[in-house]
């Protein structure tokens, strides 16, 4: 068996759409340096809505956004500001501290925004968690492409092809459309991997995935990945880390004090604003629904 794992997601509804949200879990803590896997969609909204997150912060991470459909416009506290589509990964670090929000685009409004994509967080590792926060959006990266094959290498190196994608800690990502009778070898030289069917239908070495399942493969193992009518699926993995990863809310580090300092510094009103973005935020919840913090 090359499975080690089934991760079946919790999922929040948000209204028109819903979010499924595979790691952290009790069981998956971590695949490599992801410390977070959500999964949204595929939904339409109806026109004139649309999505708000408000301005948040976030500290000793990096947030990954990859889209299939649709379109978000994204705020921090650097000053940038960028439309993320498919096909472009936004990586965003929060090293020592930044805010940022994400809104769904006026012309998405308009027509009734399509929701479909991926949200992902890496924790950053021992030594670069207070890093200078950065950010950086990423349209040229790596395809591989077949009769019954199409994977874009998001972050790392993949069959041979490396993302330009900044990686702090050894990371794999990608995106796979298969084909019918498609099938891709999948790389064993990451210390964890994992897949997520999104879309379709597929298998890992015969094994049948289960539709929005964060499916963790044993290390080490080279496998296939098929599928016999098509299917979308997330390749994510990398170094495993050595010291352990506390999350609660938006904020991931390696120490539980850092963490309340930051939940002080939010309260209290020490984090930068988001220019042209400035005028609402979110409060620090009493009790949120992403913690990892035992």
């Amino acid at each position: 068996m090359s499975i080690l794992q089934t991760v079946i997601p919790v999922t929040h509804d948000l209204g028109g759409f819903q979010v499924r949200r595979a790691v952290p879990s009790p069981n998956c803590r971590m695949v490599g340096p992801f410390v977070f896997v959500d999964q949204f969609g595929p939904a339409r909204l109806k026109a004139g809505e649309g999505m708000d997150v408000r301005p948040h912060p976030h500290i000793n991470l990096s947030t990954v956004t990859w889209l299939f459909e649709g379109a978000i416009d994204h705020r921090d506290s650097l000053g940038s500001y960028s439309t993320i589509r498919p096909g472009t990964v936004n990586l965003m670090t929060a090293g020592s501290g930044i805010v940022h929000s994400e809104r769904s685009p006026q012309s998405e409004r308009d027509a009734g925004p399509s929701m479909y994509g991926m949200q992902t967080w890496l924790a950053l590792p021992d030594g670069k968690e207070e890093i200078a926060p950065a950010f950086e959006a990423v349209s040229e990266l790596p395809l591989i492409e077949d009769t019954c094959i199409k994977a874009r290498v998001i972050m790392g190196s993949l069959w041979g092809k490396r993302a330009q994608t900044t990686c702090y800690a050894d990371t794999i990502y990608a995106e796979i459309d298969l084909g019918p009778a498609g099938a891709i070898p999948i790389d064993a030289e990451a210390d964890e991997r994992a897949v997520m069917l999104v879309g379709g239908e597929a298998s890992i070495d015969g094994y049948p995935l289960e539709l929005y399942a964060l499916t963790v493969l044993k290390p080490g193992e080279p496998m296939t990945l098929s599928s016999a009518h098509g299917g979308k699926i997330m390749l994510l993995g990398g170094e495993a880390f050595k010291t352990h990863r506390y999350v609660y809310w938006n904020f991931v580090s390696s120490s539980r004090d850092r963490i309340e300092q930051a939940k002080e510094d939010w309260t209290s009103g020490r984090f930068p604003l988001v220019p042209g973005d400035d005028h609402e935020f979110i409060p620090l919840p009493e009790k949120p629904k992403t913690v990892s913090y035992p």
